[in-house]
């Protein structure tokens, strides 16, 4: 009887295992994190304190922390170079990670680790932290790695690079765009980027995004996640998993897909940014009406699995998801697919935050000084940022969405609504409501919303303040019906309130 259940038990252990690094390890009631896009550390920790932790955020995406190849005019890819895996980088010092990472989850936000370890640096000869070394030999002196370390002996294309996407081998064994790629079958190479992770997680780092996933094998890639620590019991409790979200760039039609990761962790789902930038953008005959079902009924991976985004760095810059992505540059349908996704209950959301860039340059750099020094973040008085600063997560369409995702944690979608077109509503149960008005005409309504009455604050036209709506306030009768009307010419197209934002 006794060997019986071993199978059992050890089945269950492993389930529960690998669901654990699914969980963001967010505190209590925080379900959006945001990407502070090349923001150095000290910036980030005031972020936390002053923004982040008391506007509900989860946690935040940093740039990767390891030193980076120094490279000729210092674009942002530069980050993406590994030379070690000593932290420092032009985001700061090793101390200031620390401070960084203590401050934010002293106030409840996490900070997730941008891993590059599928390869080292292609460019350059001197790291961030002065270290020198060589790309033609193969040799980085500081982990150490050298020529034996790298899969080059099982690459199997003419040049080395990646040459064909449809052949699974040359994409997890051949060189992405000419950076020499690691040897993860080798137990001394996953050793070392375990021992980098590691003292990540002891410093309290709450989980990584793994870049390139789609580049390395699943089963090396598991035995990473395998070796990995516990995270520190002080801050997180006992026993919890780092969080893993990996990226996959899988728009269909090739036969890596992201479900082959999905058993281990969270997977960034671009189909999703792509799909909604469609429809709001109203390409190949997409309507806002079609969104009922969005999710795993247009063939996403399931909830639990996904992590999802508008746009993120590289697809803002038309890297891998087509150019119909969404971004800051088209900031009016910006705001209403971020609503949207934001109000709408699937994945574990990341929003962009980024720095202005030239369109014919989408190498370019952060705001930096003449030296390639990364400018600080100022903050003005209306809250946005300033010195070629965006910070999407500061615009009060965001961030109050951010609260709305909050409140209406835990509540299924009903009271749908639609005219057929790009005019929808729903309700998120008794606790939010939305309405979005993408016509072209204007939207004049009475809705269901599934509100105790009362008045309550629009918290995309304004805020809750002392008692008072800075911006347009709604009034739910009794019943729950409310009249909503939305012109099609407004800046800001849509309707939010919550029991949170309520007078």
């Amino acid at each position: 009887m006794q060997v019986a259940l071993v199978f059992p038990v050890l089945a269950c252990l492993f389930v529960n295992s690998i669901h654990a690094t699914k969980d963001p390890n967010s505190a209590p009631n925080r379900h959006t994190a945001v990407h502070l896009f090349e923001w150095k550390w000290a910036d980030i920790a005031n972020e936390c304190e002053r923004f982040l932790g008391p506007y509900g955020f989860s946690g935040v995406q940093i740039s990767p922390p390891n030193e980076h190849a120094i490279l000729n005019n210092r674009p942002w890819y530069e980050r993406y170079q590994p030379v070690s895996y000593k932290l420092q980088s032009r985001s700061g010092t090793e101390a200031e990670f620390i401070d960084m990472v203590n401050r934010c989850n002293n106030v409840g936000v996490r900070i997730y680790v941008d891993a590059v370890i599928n390869h080292m640096a292609a460019g350059g000869n001197l790291g961030t932290a002065g270290t020198s070394y060589n790309t033609g030999s193969k040799d980085y002196p500081t982990v150490p790695f050298s020529a034996w370390d790298f899969g080059d002996s099982v690459c199997k294309s003419g040049s080395g690079n990646i040459e064909n996407y449809n052949d699974p081998e040359q994409v997890r064994n051949c060189k992405l765009v000419g950076l020499p790629d690691l040897l993860l079958s080798k137990d001394y190479v996953v050793n070392k980027i375990v021992e980098y992770m590691n003292r990540l997680i002891s410093f309290g780092v709450a989980g990584f995004r793994v870049d390139a996933a789609k580049h390395m094998w699943p089963n090396d890639l598991n035995k990473v996640i395998g070796k990995l620590n516990n995270l520190p019991a002080k801050v997180f409790g006992e026993s919890k998993r780092p969080f893993i979200y990996f990226e996959v760039i899988d728009l269909g039609g090739e036969p890596i897909k992201n479900t082959d990761y999905t058993w281990m962790a969270r997977v960034s789902e671009f189909r999703y940014g792509k799909f909604l930038s469609e429809v709001v953008r109203k390409k190949y005959g997409q309507k806002l009406k079609y969104l009922n079902n969005f999710g795993t009924g247009w063939g996403m991976i399931p909830d639990g699995d996904a992590q999802i985004m508008v746009d993120n760095h590289d697809n803002q810059r038309g890297h891998g998801a087509g150019g119909d992505i969404l971004t800051f540059f088209d900031s009016r349908l910006y705001k209403i697919a971020t609503a949207f996704m934001l109000a709408w209950p699937y994945g574990y959301p990341v929003i962009m935050s980024s720095y202005n860039f030239n369109r014919n340059n989408d190498a370019q750099g952060p705001p930096s000084d003449s030296n390639g020094n990364t400018n600080s973040v100022p903050i003005n008085a209306d809250l946005s940022c300033g010195g070629g600063w965006i910070c999407e997560h500061r615009w009060r369409q965001i961030y109050n969405m951010v609260r709305f995702r909050n409140t209406a944690a835990g509540q299924s979608v009903q009271n749908w609504w639609d005219n057929g077109e790009n005019q929808i509503a729903y309700s998120r149960g008794n606790k939010a409501f939305i309405v979005i008005n993408n016509d072209d005409y204007g939207l004049n309504q009475w809705f269901q919303t599934g509100l105790p009455g009362g008045q309550y604050c629009d918290v995309i036209s304004g805020n809750l303040d002392q008692g008072r709506c800075t911006g347009k306030t709604i009034t739910v009768q009794p019943d729950g019906r409310a009249s909503i009307s939305i012109s099609n010419t407004e800046e800001d197209p849509m309707i939010a309130i919550h029991v949170n934002a309520k007078l």
